[in-house]
């Protein structure tokens, strides 16, 4: 099956998960966390420890805010954690980390952009309903989309909604269009792919750019991978990441390296030791390896240690 008729159809599983999306009783939204002193991490939620807050937010001359897709990304980040957090913590974590980087007079615009925020998220809940009902998962999918722009209005400027979603209404556009094409029955296999190109053809910079970002990280690191077996250390990766993204990324790939390199560093520890202890009788035994694990591992990290024994 051509490449770009196997995206569509990807796409038409993603779309079709709306009517999971709209149906919750809350909006589904991305996790939160609480700042642990002088790491710059977040543990608001145990699914999320580790991790910072997504969302570049900026201002024109530091008093007014830019309302665009990077303050939509701060905001889902948190609500991911809707689940393990109640709604009102995650939303005072929110402002919170509003008021941390922001000045007073930015961050109450970006509240009040929150306030409205929250509100189309839970509307968005009724939508589904709706709906009429459609075996075409195509014409379904553009009427969900058409259905979320619609309710937009009620909650948002043009201004605020091309800002916060424009980006994301360019990609579903974008793959409905080839859902459309995928399903059409009245299409030859030569017919799909030229519409297809055609999409290719049209699609515009920074989405094909998008798209092609998980293939890119791929290709890197097996260059990587190759460079390594070669015998290069980590200044050659280093240059190597930071030509193909930047310097920054670069060092956040290499602690990634440094992390991994210490996790397997543990497991080999660990293994080494309760190979030793299997030998021991049963109840002697059981005993001795969870106080292994406990020294060796916090709580969380024990779940993952029945994939290594």
């Amino acid at each position: 099956m051509h490449t770009n008729v196997k995206r569509a159809g990807m796409a038409a599983l993603l779309l079709a998960g709306c009517a999971l999306y709209f149906s919750r009783d809350e909006p589904p939204p991305p996790p939160a966390q609480v700042r642990e002193p002088g790491s710059g991490l977040f543990a608001f939620v145990p699914s999320m420890e580790g991790t910072r807050p997504d969302g570049d937010i900026k201002t024109l001359d530091g008093e007014q805010l830019v309302v665009d897709a990077e303050l939509g990304h701060l905001f889902d980040y948190y609500l991911a954690g809707l689940g393990e957090k109640d709604l009102g913590a995650i939303r005072t974590e929110i402002e919170r980390e509003l008021d941390r980087r922001l000045k007073p007079g930015p961050a109450r615009q970006a509240k009040r952009l929150l306030s409205s925020y929250l509100a189309y998220k839970q509307a968005l809940a009724g939508i589904e309903s709706k709906l009429a009902p459609s075996g075409d998962v195509a014409q379904s999918a553009r009427a969900r989309l058409a259905a979320m722009r619609a309710l937009r209005s009620t909650y948002f400027t043009p201004e605020q909604s091309a800002g916060l979603f424009g980006a994301t209404d360019m990609a579903d556009d974008d793959a409905v269009a080839r859902l459309e094409v995928a399903v059409d029955k009245t299409l030859s296999a030569e017919q799909k792919q030229a519409k297809v190109a055609e999409l290719d053809r049209r699609m515009p910079a920074a989405l094909r750019e998008e798209r092609e970002a998980p293939a890119k990280v791929i290709r890197l690191e097996e260059s990587v991978a190759r460079l390594r077996a070669g015998g290069a250390g980590d200044n050659e990766v280093y240059s190597l990441r930071a030509a193909t993204f930047s310097p920054e990324a670069a060092a956040r790939l290499a602690d990634v390296d440094r992390d991994e390199a210490a996790w397997k560093a543990r497991i080999g520890a660990y293994l080494t030791q309760r190979a030793t202890l299997m030998a021991q009788p049963t109840q002697q035994k059981d005993a001795a390896l969870q106080r292994l694990r406990d020294q060796s591992f916090s709580a969380d990290e024990q779940r993952r240690l029945g994939a290594y024994e």
